[in-house]
């Protein structure tokens, strides 16, 4: 049996502000009382485990006795859905067609498609876009006094870097920006008030009307970007439908952008946080690269991620049943002393040791080379170009979601900041 705690039980929603913006403290009560907890029971729902120890939770996503897939953990049962209730209907198959929802051989067979189009090669030739496209955003940012850097920078960079790479027209990204974090308010613990699922709902049906519509604009094309790639692919044979490819699509826009504008933003709140730290990594850009795995693990973008148990099994003392669902705390498993000595220290060098900020095992993120790319470049661009970072107050919401994990707003204050000189 797992050792009494008269610690509450354990949930990701309903949290406070000062813990939302800072959970690390309320992980660690519970990972030192023990590495698995036991959720709320609750009417017509599945049981529910909180793993918080890096060996624990690294088990639950290298192992094949988990899966993403309810109904497969509940041997078809007709009371379990998928990862969305059958009611909304868009919604329902847009997310059934995301990479991060299918188990092998399905996953394995997309996985290995797209793998070509973020391989080391391909995103080392984006480099230069990716650098443009931050130094565009930059010298807008640097114009204002007063700036809101996840408007400004840390949300529009990632989208316009995977939206290029998608080949979706730069005038349409305010919209698939304002579109694709209504979608994800189905998916995530966002508490506002109701209408979350029927925002997503009408957001998936939006979302497929126009990724059908460029996959029909690409009919026997041979463009460069990679819905170009996708049609192509199912045109010559590749086991892709056109759900198939607008899920897909949707799923890389959503995913491609919302995990590096919270690494972004809490980057700089860190670095803030730790001025003397900033200065080092301003003045050596060496150690830009290690660097962002430490803040990968220090604050991970993503917190949690579910997974189900397709067998009986025994985790951290707790028989867990089949057909349990197991929540993975990324963000805690990452602060485990067990793992990382000194977990809450920020220390850029810091031995790089397989942190879990993009998961492990088959589902380990497939943009992650992508998203270090962005990290690094974005982190450069802004250290260069506003040398008041570490300067001036701030203003900081946190979005209510211990998931995608991150500031909905950043507004910092440079106006204690070198003037520019006038131009000659």
């Amino acid at each position: 049996m797992p050792p009494a705690t008269t610690l509450p039980r354990f949930d990701l929603k309903g949290w406070d502000r000062k813990d939302i913006a800072h959970p690390y403290p309320v992980y660690r009560r519970y990972r030192e009382t023990a590495p698995v907890h036991r959720g709320a029971p609750r009417t017509g729902e599945p049981d529910t485990f909180y793993v918080f120890s890096y060996d624990e939770v690294a088990r639950v996503l290298s192992s094949r006795r988990f899966g993403r897939d309810a109904r497969v953990a509940s041997a078809g049962a007709a009371a379990v859905s998928g990862p969305v209730p059958a009611e909304y209907r868009a919604l329902r198959t847009m997310v059934e067609n995301w990479l991060v929802f299918m188990d092998p051989p399905r996953h394995t067979e997309l996985r290995s498609l797209l793998g070509t189009g973020f391989s080391p090669p391909v995103v080392a030739g984006l480099r230069p876009r990716i650098t443009r496209i931050a130094r565009e955003l930059l010298e807008r940012l640097a114009r204002h006094r007063e700036t809101d850097l996840v408007d400004g920078f840390a949300a529009p960079f990632p989208l316009l870097v995977v939206s290029e790479l998608l080949g979706l027209p730069q005038e349409h990204h305010p919209w698939l920006r304002a579109t694709a974090v209504a979608l994800q308010e189905a998916g995530t613990t966002r508490s506002r008030s109701g209408g979350g699922p029927a925002r997503a709902e009408a957001a998936a049906r939006d979302l497929a009307r126009y990724f059908r519509r460029e996959i029909r604009r690409r009919g026997g094309d041979d463009g460069g970007d990679l819905l170009s790639f996708l049609v192509r692919a199912r045109d010559r044979g590749a086991s892709l439908t056109v759900d198939g490819i607008v899920g897909t699509g949707v799923h890389l826009l959503t995913a491609g952008h919302e995990t590096t504008t919270n690494l972004l933003t809490k980057t700089v709140l860190a670095l803030r946080a730790h001025p003397r730290i900033l200065a080092e990594l301003r003045g050596t850009p060496a150690l830009l690269p290690g660097a962002v795995e430490e803040f990968l693990r220090y604050d991970p973008p993503v917190q949690a991620v579910t997974r189900w148990a397709y067998e009986d099994i025994r985790i951290g003392g707790y028989e867990v049943p089949r057909g349990s669902r197991v929540v993975a705390l990324l963000g805690s498993a990452n602060r485990d002393p067990a793992r990382f000595p000194d977990p809450d220290a920020l220390d850029l060098r810091r031995p790089a040791d397989r942190n879990l900020g993009f998961g492990l095992g088959v589902h380990y993120c497939l943009g992650a080379t992508l998203a270090r790319a962005e990290a690094e470049i974005g982190l450069r661009a802004l250290l260069d170009g506003l040398p008041g970072l570490d300067r001036g107050g701030q203003r900081v919401d946190y979005a209510d979601d211990m998931v995608f994990h991150g500031p909905t707003r950043l507004v910092l204050d440079l106006s204690d900041r070198p003037r520019p000189s006038p131009s000659p």
